[in-house]
């Protein structure tokens, strides 16, 4: 690596040839301030469109200033970035962004968390000296994101994660000067374009102008209806991320406070997501079994790869733009899903409660689950199977309205039948998870020996794209795992083209899978909080007693009493689904 010399407010360095400015003084520990800058510890991508400006700092010799961002080192470069000058151009960029920005903080979703305000703050503005026209756009209001782009600084974040990391393209910067906004083609609502509802734009907004869509509200309403009876469940991903809202390091586990904390707010019931993830391994083994089974056998009609159904965002992308491969994926609902025909299919009956009395409620690290259980076909006349999801975020706002101090409360278990769960249900929560839980069964169903040692680290790991080869018996199982839609585009792309050959592929839409989703705790960039929350999910794991989804003896008596077996006709009514291919301009 070529090394060259350079100043940065009199301190000598050497850097890399082709370093920016702003990573140059990074490595000194000399903060320079940015908005539009975005570059993702864990990933080689970065938004250097350079159009906030308020990175600018002055270059010996250059006449304007440079946007450190976007501007490379040179050898023998002089570089000052706290001059009075410059001081003064921050401030002036600053009042002119607010100045087309509305003055609504206080009821801001983004109030508190604004990187714009909190900016503001940092360079000392109090008033704003320039006045006159106001850009307004019209407001998107979709099942799991909205769209307020009068707020939109412009700063392209959400396009480069759109476009350059997820590939999804639903987002792009059209017009010019002052029309200039983010929007889908043609200015279509979200719903209608090809938005996947990941909701990674939303984690990287600096301001509101990208945010979930809100159901704390409905939740207080239905908590206050003492007609109905509400019982909520709680994605594994959750209880590794929540901790950070109240103080507590990434990773923590504090799923016990959690649980509390939710009988605090006056849930009837709280259930866990990891007993429906025992129960989606129990199908999708099943049908993993059943296509190996098959295809070594020498049936030809056997579909394979078989591809994991648990992210919402990913089957959303799927059906998108693999329309032609609709009969891959495994037609096991997601956890989320399978959770919620349990619940009002089984459970409710049981109970002596009418379906339209139970109002099921999720807590989940992703926004697509909003928009997963909106879905038709996750409805029975109409009443869906869970009524609506909150993200991490959501509840962390919650449990801080009603003054509840998490941190401090006593440790509590969930509730039975649907509170037990295995080591293998909480790893669905980070990249590898799924397919490591489905291999633990499938490796036992397949031989008839006992898996003494479960933890297939060949399946682990941060590579967006990898592959791996576990023994089963006699029989080599080859599997493909992606997390970030991009790269499961390329892994997608290469099994059409025949450069891939995989039996089992698990594809996370979010980097890290779901404790990086777009409903956690934002964690500024920083992928580092995602790999740690992902341990703690792991740690978990290492810890239980029971490890594989097949023993949990919650989910054996569901099939003794009610299902008889997995993939039985009973099972295929309540627990899958199908796939529909998508219109695509």
């Amino acid at each position: 690596m070529e090394l060259i010399n350079v100043v940065i407010d009199n301190k000598a360095i050497e850097v890399p040839k082709g370093d920016t400015i702003l990573s140059a003084a990074n490595s000194l520990g000399i903060h320079i301030p940015t908005l539009c800058h975005l570059k993702m510890s864990g990933n080689d991508y970065k938004n250097d469109c350079a159009s906030c400006r308020i990175c600018v700092v002055e270059v010996e010799g250059r006449r304007n200033l440079a946007p450190s961002c976007a501007t490379p080192v040179t050898e023998g470069m002089v570089i000052k970035t706290n001059t009075m000058n410059v001081m003064q151009k921050r401030r002036t960029i600053m009042e002119l962004l607010l100045s087309d920005h509305p003055k609504d903080c206080l009821v801001c979703s983004k109030n508190g968390e604004c990187e714009l305000q909190d900016l503001a703050v940092q360079l000392g503005v109090r008033e704003i000296r320039f006045k006159g026209e106001m850009s307004t756009y019209k407001s998107d209001h979709s099942t799991s994101i909205i769209r307020d782009m009068d707020k939109c600084i412009m700063c392209r974040r959400c396009e480069t994660m759109c476009n350059s990391v997820q590939t999804v393209g639903a987002l792009s910067g059209i017009n010019r000067g002052f029309d200039s906004v983010v929007a889908t083609a043609f200015e279509q609502n979200l719903e209608e374009s090809v938005c996947t509802y990941c909701g990674q734009c939303v984690a990287v907004c600096p301001v509101g102008a990208l945010h979930e869509n809100d159901h704390t509200w409905k939740l207080v309403k239905d908590l206050a209806n003492t007609k109905k009876k509400v019982v909520v469940q709680v994605a594994p991903a959750v209880r590794v991320a929540l901790g950070e809202e109240f103080g507590e390091e990434p990773g923590t586990n504090v799923d016990k406070k959690m649980v509390a904390g939710l009988r605090k707010l006056g849930f009837d019931q709280v259930f866990d997501t990891n007993w429906a993830a025992d129960l989606t391994i129990m199908e999708e083994a099943s049908e993993l079994k059943n296509r190996l089974e098959r295809h070594l056998a020498g049936d030809k009609t056997v579909k394979l790869p078989l591809l994991t159904s648990c992210c919402p965002a990913w089957v959303n992308f799927f059906e998108h733009n693999y329309s032609d491969m609709l009969d891959i994926p495994s037609s096991a609902k997601s956890p989320q899903q399978m959770f919620g025909a349990i619940a009002k299919g089984i459970w409710a009956p049981e109970e002596g409660i009418a379906r339209e009395d139970l109002i099921v409620v999720s807590i989940m690290p992703c926004l697509a689950k909003k928009y997963e259980a909106s879905r038709d076909e996750f409805k029975v006349d109409g009443n869906p199977d869970v009524d609506y999801s909150i993200s991490t975020r959501e509840l962390a706002k919650l449990f801080k309205q009603a003054n509840i101090d998490l941190m401090n409360l006593p440790d509590e278990e969930y509730d039975n039948p649907l509170g037990e769960s295995s080591g293998a249900a909480v790893i669905f929560g980070r990249t590898g998870g799924v397919i490591e839980a489905a291999t633990r069964t499938a490796y036992e169903w397949m031989t008839g020996e006992t898996l003494e040692s479960v933890d297939f680290k060949a399946l682990r790991g941060f590579d967006g794209f990898r592959s791996a080869t576990v023994k089963v018996g006699d029989f080599d199982l080859k599997i493909g795992i992606a997390h970030g839609l991009g790269e499961a585009r390329k892994m997608l792309d290469k099994i059409k083209a025949g450069e891939a050959d995989y039996h089992a592929i698990e594809i996370m839409a979010c980097k890290g899978g779901c404790v990086g989703g777009g409903g956690q705790p934002y964690h500024h960039g920083d992928f580092s909080v995602v790999t740690r929350r992902a341990a703690g999910l792991q740690g978990i794991d290492d810890n239980k007693t029971m490890r594989k989804s097949h023993e949990n003896p919650y989910v054996q008596s569901i099939y003794d009493n009610h299902l008889e077996k997995p993939m039985s006709h009973k099972a295929h009514e309540l627990l899958h689904t199908k796939y529909f291919a998508k219109h695509k301009i």
